[in-house]
């Protein structure tokens, strides 16, 4: 058993925390209190090689492994939750669903531009009545020869109005036996007839990200863009929340890992009672509960990360380090507050917006009640998982290196 990273995996580990920190660290308040995304974030991300850093290099990526993308993840939350947002949407929901079940076609085209940031993806699949529950999905999809016509409208959809692509899950067999074999995926392009968007803003956190709306009317999707065959919807959305889950269990261990230092460091400088508070009880029980998370969560999304590298199902490991990190993570940005005081009340100090930042990972990518229920049943013998048409490939150093 080895727990040490390589020297790959440290090389990507600093190159993304230098640029999180000196690119993003010092205006991200401002970016934050405009509800705005920074411009230079997304293009940056892909000239640096980011965007695509667990692609085969035969398709524009680094060719690195999957524990590389945890890391990557990890590190850019430690500054701010949007910039983890953009792994789990870009590379998470559309890059590794397009490279567990798209065809080799699918997979020339769309790849490269997506890890070189030339062209920016996301997962529209939550509707206005359809979260945690894919299966409700009600958007439409109508054959019509060589095209499918989708209808519909997809909600809370982070990066809506800044990709240029989205994968989209819609019902295109209205009369299946069951629900979930109703559903079909497609790339859409949302620079297509018939689709607009929009920002959210007002939201709680989050807000130095974008995160909207996509509606669909009579929008025209050649049927060359469906991913997967007609009725695997529902298989291939819970692959790309597989995919999802485990770039927000790695970037919410990010978090803690931030909320952490915030306190140690104030808990260091602040005095009280004629001494450091980090000499009162109270603060090391708060700041020995952070520790403690973080090393767990660390190890949770790890594993899931090794699984994945291997080639085998990790929904289980996946769910359980979403669901642990996430709460986790608000947990200790709550507790950084009190730490700080009343100044850990104003966004003069970052552990504020971290504490905004880590309550919606508690319900997107599947509420964390869901994955509490997935864990049971897994737990009870209820669950088993059987083998997927499309598999997502085992990571191979020697063929994801080659050109």
């Amino acid at each position: 058993m080895d727990f040490s990273l390589t020297a790959e995996h440290e090389m990507v580990q600093k190159m993304v925390r230098d640029f999180a920190q000196r690119e993003v660290a010092p205006t991200i308040k401002e970016w934050d209190r405009k509800q705005d995304m920074a411009p230079h974030i997304l293009p940056r991300m892909g000239k640096l090689g980011i965007l695509g850093v667990c692609f085969p290099v035969r398709y524009g990526g680094q060719g690195m492994d999957f524990i590389s993308l945890g890391l990557v993840c990890e590190e850019l939350e430690a500054v701010d939750t949007t910039l983890r947002v953009v792994m789990s949407v870009h590379t998470g929901l559309a890059g590794l669903t397009i490279l567990q079940w798209g065809t080799n076609e699918q997979k020339k085209r769309f790849l490269e531009p997506l890890a070189h940031g030339d062209l920016i993806g996301c997962g529209a699949f939550t509707e206005p009545g359809a979260g945690s529950d894919i299966a409700a999905i009600q958007a439409t999809g109508k054959r019509d020869g060589d095209q499918y016509i989708l209808n519909g409208e997809k909600m809370w959809i982070s990066l809506a109005t800044k990709a240029d692509i989205a994968i989209v899950t819609v019902r295109t067999i209205p009369d299946a036996a069951k629900s979930s074999r109703s559903l079909s995926t497609f790339v859409v392009d949302l620079h297509s007839p018939g689709v607009t968007t929009g920002d959210i803003h007002g939201k709680l956190g989050v807000r130095a990200g974008s995160t909207g709306w996509i509606s669909l009317q009579d929008v025209r999707v050649p049927v060359e863009n469906r991913i997967g065959e007609e009725g695997e919807g529902f298989k291939v959305t819970m692959s790309a929340l597989d995919s999802g889950r485990y770039t927000v269990a790695a970037g919410a261990t990010g978090l803690i890992r931030a909320s952490l230092k915030a306190s140690v460091d104030y808990a260091n400088e602040r005095r009280a009672f004629g001494e450091p508070i980090a000499k009162h009880q109270l603060i090391q029980v708060k700041i020995a509960r952070m520790a403690q998370d973080y090393e767990i969560a660390r190890l949770l999304y790890l594993k899931a990360g090794w699984l994945k590298n291997q080639g085998v199902r990790n929904t289980r490991e996946t769910s359980m380090a979403k669901q642990f990190a996430t709460a986790a993570s608000f947990t200790a940005a709550s507790e950084a507050i009190q730490v700080h005081g009343a100044y850990g009340y104003s966004d003069e100090y970052d552990v504020e917006r971290f504490m905004r930042n880590a309550r919606g990972a508690l319900i997107y990518e599947g509420s964390n009640e869901i994955q509490i229920l997935i864990q049971a049943d897994y737990a009870l013998g209820h669950r088993r998982d059987k083998p997927l048409r499309c598999e997502m490939p085992v990571y191979d150093p020697i063929d994801w290196q080659e050109a």
